[in-house]
């Protein structure tokens, strides 16, 4: 019995398999339509009785799923805590903690409902693939954001100096110009703090350099990764 659900509930090359799959992707993505109509304001009583209903089929369903993955697990515990079996107690979760309370009201659980959408990375082969290059390239990603880290304090200790006098309202100290230097390496610049003088102009012309080299590097990583973990798919 536990094999025959096993074959079931994992992803293998059967068609109950292949139903079973689709079926609660199928899920997901009604949990996800019926969790953004919710937000619609003013919507009527039917309405919300049936969004309710749907959210109820839903949690049924994805419950039942949990514990069946954890009955045909070989190490049990070592689900419950994976990513996909965390992604998968947070699914439900919300729904269960706001038992006999209007869920409107708790938006802090609401949100956590949204984690249903991660499930599908379970099903995605091209989700796979990435969640393996992320895995592949975890010690140059790391490297990565601690050097970008390092260069927003930097930038932020920088327009502090050039700015301050002139603009303490905007720079009043590090910490708040760090909101500057975040935007200013993503480039995104949106306009609201800026350098007045000289020398902070031309010092965010330089961090305006540097950050464009940041927004491609992490690019260049993952699509090295990506293509290593596309040629170890095909070598074995």
């Amino acid at each position: 019995m536990k094999q025959y659900l096993k074959n079931i509930v994992e992803i293998n090359d059967n068609r109950k398999s292949r139903v079973f799959a689709y079926f609660i992707q199928a899920l997901i993505f009604i949990s996800i339509i019926s969790f953004s109509y919710e937000t619609i304001p003013d919507l009527d009583v039917t309405t919300r009785k049936v969004l309710r209903a749907i959210e109820v089929f839903c949690v049924i369903i994805f419950s039942i799923e949990y514990l069946l993955r954890i009955y045909v697990a070989d190490h049990k515990l070592k689900f419950v805590f994976s990513f996909y079996g965390v992604i998968d107690f947070l699914a439900i979760l919300p729904f269960y903690l706001a038992l006999g309370i209007d869920l409107r009201s708790l938006r802090a659980l609401r949100f956590l409902r949204l984690f249903r959408i991660l499930k599908l990375m379970r099903y995605n082969r091209a989700i796979k693939h990435f969640t393996k290059a992320i895995a592949l390239a975890k010690e140059e990603i790391l490297l990565f954001l601690i050097v970008t880290l390092i260069l927003i304090y930097f930038s932020a200790v920088g327009i502090y100096y050039f700015e301050n006098e002139v603009q303490p309202e905007n720079f009043s100290s590090i910490f708040d110009s760090l909101w500057w230097a975040i935007i200013t390496l993503t480039t995104v610049g949106y306009g609201d703090v800026y350098p007045v003088t000289v020398g902070g102009k031309v010092f965010t012309f330089f961090i305006l350099m540097i950050g464009l080299g940041i927004v491609a590097i992490p690019t260049g990583i993952i699509s090295s990764a990506l293509t290593k973990s596309v040629d170890k798919k095909e070598d074995e």
